[in-house]
């Protein structure tokens, strides 16, 4: 059998490749290892969200010769004042809007479609769909269609609604235990795993987890941060314009920005179908808020906060963001860009490390 470095190379390939086939084979031996990382993937995350969100504020107090243990209670004591605080103030005009864009679903929808006849009957229209050879009353037909599938959907999937319930519920109990032992053992966590290496990777391996652990913690308080702000922006500026359901429309915006790039547009759709049933000018104050928000955003918060750390070039990040997405969908594209920028910190590590060796240095 060939020798060479190419043929090694594919013979573990190869390996990997059976390895995958026969697991794939004898799945029912893995079903108890699948249902334990679907049990404990999100709880596992969201700990480890709050945990780079909340460990800072730990060093500081634990600086201050506070105990940790007590640091970390007086952190979950203050975030269950400001959720309380957020249920009595906020909530109630979240649900009212809510309950509002619900009721008046069927007439916004009526609304819509009566704009888009409108749109579809003026002068300009028309000769904009001749030249592109647009049907509106099949494009209507096919969005109706949609709206009505989506609309079974739900009603026929009361026992999902049930279950997330329960996952909620479970997702309580189960995180504030989760990230009070990550808060108060985190730092023993990474040196036990240092221990299962020999002493001679050690350093590497330090090295390493050094890095990444910074990486996930400057993007996941960043990203947040930057997407409160974003949120408040945008609440801000659909309050000064008059636009309908403002705190829904801003609580949307803060989610999506989570996003990098995507999120911004994702955030506008919403937005603009409300605007649009008003009237164009009100699509024209709502687009001018939202680019305002995010040129705010690109310009002077995401420098400031996030800076240029994670060294990845929008346009990478923008069509890692399609790729994963449209592989994994939303959830692939929270967790797209930290992956990616862990992955590339051990990849660059490693290969300067086999460049090391195969080239190791010489005194002149």
């Amino acid at each position: 059998m060939p020798q060479t470095k190419f043929f090694r190379i594919g013979y573990g390939i190869l390996l990997v490749f059976l390895i995958i086939w026969v697991g794939v084979k004898i799945d029912f031996i893995f079903y108890p290892l699948k249902v334990l990382v679907q049990t404990l993937f999100a709880p596992i995350l969201i700990s480890g969200i709050l945990y780079y969100l909340f460990r800072p504020v730990v060093n500081l107090l634990t600086g201050k010769n506070v105990p940790r243990s007590l640091a970390i209670l007086i952190i979950y004591l203050f975030f269950a004042l400001l959720v309380t605080i957020v249920v009595i103030f906020v909530a109630p005009v979240l649900k009212r809007q809510f309950t509002e864009l619900i009721n008046s679903l069927p007439a916004l929808l009526q609304a819509a479609v009566s704009k888009g006849q409108e749109l579809a009957e003026s002068e300009w229209f028309t000769r904009f769909a001749e030249s592109f050879e647009l049907d509106f009353n099949k494009l209507s037909a096919k969005v109706s269609d949609y709206l009505v599938v989506g609309f079974n959907l739900l009603s026929a999937n009361f026992k999902s609604v049930i279950g997330f319930v329960a996952n909620v519920f479970f997702l309580a109990v189960t995180v504030p235990f989760i990230l009070f032992y990550l808060l108060r053992d985190g730092d023993k966590i990474r040196d036990g795993m240092l221990k299962l290496l020999p002493k001679s990777r050690k350093e590497d391996a330090k090295d390493i987890l050094s890095k990444m652990d910074e990486t996930v913690s400057l993007y996941i308080r960043g990203q947040i941060i930057v997407a409160f702000i974003v949120g408040v922006l945008c609440l801000v500026g659909y309050l000064i314009v008059g636009v309908d359901y403002a705190f829904l429309l801003a609580l949307a915006a803060m989610i999506t920005n989570v996003i990098p790039y995507v999120g911004a547009f994702l955030a506008a759709v919403p937005a603009i179908i409300v605007a649009l049933v008003d009237s164009p000018f009100m699509v024209l104050k709502v687009v001018i808020v939202a680019v305002v928000a995010q040129q705010v955003e690109g310009n002077l918060i995401s420098p400031q906060i996030m800076g240029k750390q994670l060294e990845i070039h929008p346009l990478t990040i923008l069509l890692l963001l399609l790729v994963v997405g449209s592989l994994v969908g939303p959830l692939g594209m929270l967790l797209a860009v930290p992956v990616y920028a862990v992955a590339k910190i051990i990849v660059v590590h490693v290969y300067g490390l086999i460049r090391l060796r195969l080239h190791p240095p010489t005194d002149e």
